[in-house]
């Protein structure tokens, strides 16, 4: 029997309401790069910006709404997650490139990138350095979408998403679209929150795209596509890229590296069933290919308590965890 939620989004679906693809108790296993994840309630992948602004108008207050790209650097629970899985992998991916002719005493060395939420952060990188842009290659080593580096400030080889912020599109859970500037967000290492000067804007908001300021310079396109290899290449050999994981599990303390002091504690190569704490570096789990959600929690709570105990440091996780045990 289909619940109340269920019920409002197909008829919504059946008159045309929304047009985008709406799927029922979704396996999120395949949405993953944990590949792991009990059921979603409602899955919705919307059309274009206008199908997403119809369906939030549609789905009731106080709903659970969580957004998933490409499906790293997130946790979802075995149990499932209740409300609405808003999946932007293969759509809401446009990406427009301005850069300056000098003229009205703009820079002329200036680009101006507007992406949408569901641009792959891989991809970013690749088309501004195919326009001789500078700056940009490090989110080639992000495993994620533009709008996971937006909320979680994504970061990679010394280079920081909101760096590079001019202003940022958001949409709130009644459809409405608001325009931001950086000074309205409280922006950290790895964490994006409203700033108190604009009184704590609906938290029930997020990003649909943003505009970014990066630098042209006309001889380096063979610099920033040489310097994307050597990354993507550096990546490779330092991270377990050809196992299931969600990238870094952890943020790293201040002055140190998580991946450091979990190996310091002798917990590299630990496994809790198929979760294993990758052998290739200390801050990465991966899934063997039988991890449950409850195998990857134990294993970071494992890390946490252990790293404590003879540290007496507090790790903060770096992924995000959704859903029902």
């Amino acid at each position: 029997m289909n619940t109340p939620l269920q019920k409002i989004l197909l008829a919504a679906e059946e008159s045309k309401q929304i047009k985008g693809s709406l799927k029922l108790n979704e396996p999120l296993a395949r949405y993953t790069t944990w590949r792991i994840g009990g059921e979603a309630e409602c899955f919705f992948k919307p059309e274009n910006e206008q199908d997403l602004q119809g369906a939030l108008k549609l789905i009731p207050e106080g709903t659970l709404i969580h957004w998933i790209g490409l499906g790293s650097n997130l946790l979802v629970r075995d149990g499932g997650v209740k409300g609405v899985i808003i999946y932007t992998n293969g759509v809401l991916n446009e990406i427009d490139i301005k850069c300056s002719d000098g003229a009205a005493g703009v820079d002329k060395n200036e680009c101006i990138i507007t992406a949408q939420a569901g641009v792959a952060c891989a991809i970013f990188a690749r088309k501004a350095a195919n326009n001789s842009i500078n700056g940009a290659e490090f989110l080639s080593g992000i495993p994620g979408t533009m709008g996971g580096a937006l909320a979680m400030n994504a970061g990679a080889f010394g280079g920081e998403t909101w760096r590079h912020v001019v202003s940022v599109k958001m949409i709130n859970q009644k459809g409405d679209f608001i325009i931001r500037s950086p000074n309205e967000f409280n922006v950290q290492y790895r964490h994006v929150e409203p700033a108190s000067s604009h009184n704590k804007n609906d938290p029930n908001e997020w990003f649909l795209s943003g505009t970014f300021s990066f630098e042209k310079d006309e001889l380096g396109l063979k610099q920033s596509k040489q310097e994307i290899k050597r990354l993507l290449t550096k990546r490779a050999e330092t991270q377990p890229t050809k196992q299931a994981n969600a990238g870094s599990v952890f943020k790293n303390p201040e002055n140190d590296y998580a991946a450091r002091l979990i190996e310091q504690c002798g917990l590299k190569g630990l496994s809790i069933n198929g979760a294993q704490i990758s052998l290739k570096h200390a801050n990465f789990i991966i899934n063997n290919g039988n991890a449950q959600a409850k195998d990857i929690e134990a294993l970071i709570e494992t890390i946490k308590a252990t790293v404590f105990e003879q540290c007496k440091i507090v790790l903060e996780t770096e992924v995000k965890i959704i859903g029902a045990h």
